[in-house]
Order: C-alpha cells, then structure tokens, then sequence
C-alpha cells in the first residue's frame, strides 16, 4: 500500500459530530434487534446492479456484526428466463406463476440454486461475513406441495384448472438447520427450491418462500425488497405504515395491483403466523435495509 493510500481525508468538526450523532440515532434500534431474526426477500434490480449488490452484501454483514441474525431468500426470475431463452425453452404463465415442466424445472434449479445462490453467497463472503448457500432440499428445510391455481376463460367465462407443473406452495418448514446456522456467525442464503413428500424438485415463489420461512423462524422482520417504493395509496403516495385491516382493503378496493398483492397477501400470511412485522421497500434505494432497521422513519410501507 502506497503512502498517499494511507492519508486520510480531513475533516471538520461538523462531520465528526453528524457521524457521531448517525451512530447514536442508530443505537437503540440496533438494541431493538439485537438477536433477533430478519428475513431478507432479495430480488429485482437490486440484484441485477452491481453497486447496490455490493452495497446489499455490506449491509447484511453489518447487520450480522451488530447481533442481528439475517436470513436471505432470493429470487431470479430475469436470470431464469435469460437462461431459458438461451437453451430455446419457452416459457409460459399461469396467473403470474411460470408454467414449469420437466425440462424448465432443471434449468430453474440450476440457476438458482447454483449461480445467483453462490453470486450472493461470494458477495457476503467478500464483504467480510460468512455465508452459505442453501436450497430448500437441505436437510428437508422446506417441503411443498404442487401449486393447484385457475384462470377464467375469456371467451367461456368459465374457471378452469391451470396445471403449472413443478410449481409448489410451501406446507412444512424444517428450521433445524437454520437454528444450528443462527447461533453461530453464518449467514444463511436460501434459493426457494422445494421438495414434496414424493421427493419431486419444485419451484417456489421467492416472496413466498420467504413469508413462510419468516413465520417459521417466528423472525421480528420480514423484508420484502422490490422495484417499487412500498404500497401506495388511490393517489400514488407511500403509505408508510398499514394495519392488516387497511392493507386487506387496499387489495378489495383495486387500489393495490399487479404484482403487489401477492406481495402484501404474503405478508398479512406472514405477520398473522408470528412475524413481528413485514416491511416492503425499494430495493433500488441504497442501504434500502439500514434506513429501514435502524432510523425512525424507515425505507418502505411497514405492515404489521
């Protein structure tokens, strides 16, 4: 290392004393969480941008070092479907869920539980934590049974049956594992990887993955990170915090849609089943998850 590499930027008093006053804010939240469990749902551009991927595996360790146990469940549907289109495999969609088939269902192990799983798990490690990689076929961690969904025909207007292949919604969760990891200073990434009771290999939505590990780990936070700034209101603006009666009105009243119900039904499943509380937040803001944790005003809509 170079002399110049060495001398460190001055500063002024000014910046000492707003350093100072971010680590003293941040205490009594850190003493809020200290031992306890938050699950992090990672996925979307967060993922896909290399600065806040960086950003994301520095945060998850200093929640580690501060006494936190972080627990990371990720996705990887652009990756999946990146890789799909390679291999000439089409893709088709039930109701938001991919049709997965014998064939596809190879290629969504392979890229889940093998590349993004050991991309994230080589990130934390490189920040300085100890991660390892697991899929829900560990030590039997999560235990699904095949998704059943229907679709309204369109000209019909008849509901019909949707077979999505090796689609799976999780029924049991084997934390054992996971417990043996959290008491030591291993951080655990999971790929949402399931097995039923026949021992088939199935596909499971990362958010509900992590809604019902969260509930399982009975964890104080279940972070749900997205590309949007949390559930807004008839008006387009953040709601900050929701009851499970206002957030369940937000989905029958048309207000929230698209992809944010399934988000919010996950964690009303997940607050109602033991989680202290579920926060969805932008994950494209950076330290998304150390505003959110650690500062009064929080990152996201927090539902509890």
């Amino acid at each position: 290392m170079s002399s110049k590499s060495k001398i460190r930027k001055p500063a002024s008093s000014d910046d000492w004393i707003a350093q100072a006053h971010v680590l003293t804010e941040a205490l009594p939240f850190m003493q809020r969480y200290d031992r306890k469990t938050v699950v992090i749902k990672y996925g979307g551009h967060a993922m896909g941008d290399a600065v806040l991927s960086s950003q994301f595996a520095q945060d998850v360790v200093l929640l580690k070092q501060s006494g936190i146990n972080p627990v990371i469940v990720h996705g990887g549907g652009p990756q999946i479907a990146s890789m799909l289109e390679r291999l000439n495999i089409k893709s088709r969609f039930a109701n938001g869920l991919r049709v997965t088939d014998a064939e596809t269902i190879e290629v969504v192990e392979m890229v889940l539980a093998g590349a993004i799983n050991k991309q994230i798990v080589t990130a934390l490690n490189q920040a300085g934590g100890r991660a390892v990689g697991l899929s829900g076929k560990d030590g039997d961690l999560m235990i699904a049974s095949k998704t059943r969904t229907r679709k309204r025909d369109a000209q019909s207007n008849v509901e019909k049956a949707v077979n999505l292949g090796f689609v799976g919604t999780p029924k049991k969760v084997n934390t054992d594992v996971l417990d043996v990891m959290l008491r030591s200073d291993i951080i655990p990434v999971l790929a949402p990887i399931a097995t039923s009771d026949k021992g088939q290999t199935l596909n499971v939505n990362a958010d509900t993955a992590a809604g019902a590990l969260a509930a399982a780990l009975k964890a104080e936070r279940l972070l749900m990170l997205t590309d949007v700034q949390g559930v807004l209101d008839a008006k387009g603006k953040l709601v900050s915090r929701l009851t499970q009666r206002r957030a369940a009105t937000l989905i029958r009243s048309g207000t929230a849609k698209g992809g944010m119900i399934p988000k919010i039904e996950t964690a009303l499943a997940a607050v109602k089943n033991g989680v202290g509380a579920t926060v969805i937040l932008d994950g494209r803001v950076p330290h998304a998850i150390l505003l959110e944790l650690f500062t009064e005003l929080g990152a996201g809509t927090l539902i509890e």
